[in-house]
């Protein structure tokens, strides 16, 4: 069997020296690529839309949860998503938005905790206040499970040094202003936030 150095030996000066530039530069690129990517800081970008409180936890648990991992993050909250920057934040369970999703009792025998109860869009539509029964029922199970509420979810983010972005668009149009919400919201367009995106590792609408 030829190995690669009698190859080598055999090849014209001119032939030599390219292979070996090439074999160089092979191996400074792999070298610059693993430091490149050793250097790189994963970024995300999220899209808060919605205000209710079952979709309220998903982009604040990804966005403390990446910040958590060293992450840059960011999350541009519009439309119904502003109502989870307010100073006090108010968020309630909506069946009628969610129909698939399942009731949990916190209280009672574990057989009953840990049943769902299906509850179909003509129910919460015709009994007064079940929203709020339906989401102290929630905050309450979530407690149990030693699951954040969204206002330390938000403080966590916050400490992770998570960039909240809220849309100046939306703000204007719903009539709010910049004393309705949280200090360390930063007010930004579309226009500003979307290339942010465009580079992110990982972007996400919620």
């Amino acid at each position: 069997m030829t190995n690669l150095a009698e190859v080598k030996n055999d090849m014209p000066a001119a032939d030599l020296q390219s292979a070996q530039m090439n074999e160089w530069f092979e191996k400074k690129f792999e070298e610059e690529m693993k430091k490149r990517e050793a250097a790189h800081v994963p970024s995300m970008a999220l899209i808060a839309t919605k205000g209710t409180l079952d979709m309220a936890y998903p982009p604040f648990i990804l966005a403390s949860t990446g910040a958590a991992l060293g992450w840059d993050v960011s999350v541009f909250f519009t439309f119904y998503g502003l109502l989870l920057l307010k100073k006090d934040i108010e968020a309630k369970v909506s069946p009628l938005g969610n129909p698939a999703m399942p009731m949990k009792m916190p209280m009672g025998p574990d057989w009953l905790q840990n049943m769902n109860i299906p509850m179909p869009n003509a129910i919460p539509s015709v009994i007064p206040g079940f929203e709020n029964v339906a989401t102290n029922l929630m905050k309450k199970t979530f407690k149990n499970k030693g699951v954040a509420s969204i206002e330390e979810l938000r403080e966590l983010s916050l400490e992770a040094d998570v960039k909240l972005l809220a849309c100046q668009m939306t703000v204007d149009v719903f009539g709010f202003t910049h004393d309705d919400f949280i200090d360390e919201v930063s007010y930004v367009g579309a226009a500003t936030f979307l290339p942010e995106a465009q580079k992110a590792d990982v972007t996400l609408f919620i």
